[in-house]
């Protein structure tokens, strides 16, 4: 199994940055791709980045060029750096380990507001 943990989630002023970390435990070694999702209140859960293990990295349209996608493999911990937000970025942030296995696992979520 894999144990996800995000945070970082804050109120933030439209314009401005905020780091998440997605720290994984347990069976690490599994994880084949390692992803960002959101949901807003009435709203789908939407996928926003993704990192595959070979450090390929997708973004949705709305989030590229202002969003960024890293990882530190020495503190197994993957982060979503989020710059010049906007209200409609507002939603709690989730991350997903999807496993060689097929397996998918979620952590618990981050809530992020953006807002003057």
């Amino acid at each position: 199994q894999v144990q996800l943990v995000e945070s970082g989630g804050d109120l933030v002023q439209p314009g401005g940055s905020l780091r998440l970390p997605c720290a994984a435990s347990g069976n690490i070694f599994t994880i084949r791709v390692t992803a960002w999702y959101r949901q807003a209140p009435g709203k789908q859960r939407e996928l926003v980045a993704e990192i595959t293990n070979r450090d390929t990295i997708t973004y949705v349209d709305s989030v590229k060029g202002r969003f960024t996608v890293s990882r530190d493999n020495a503190k197994n911990t993957v982060y979503l750096q989020m710059n010049s937000l906007k209200p409609e970025d507002t939603a709690v942030y989730y991350c997903k380990a999807h496993t060689i296995w097929s397996e998918d696992y979620w952590g618990q979520g981050t809530q992020v507001t953006v807002s003057s």
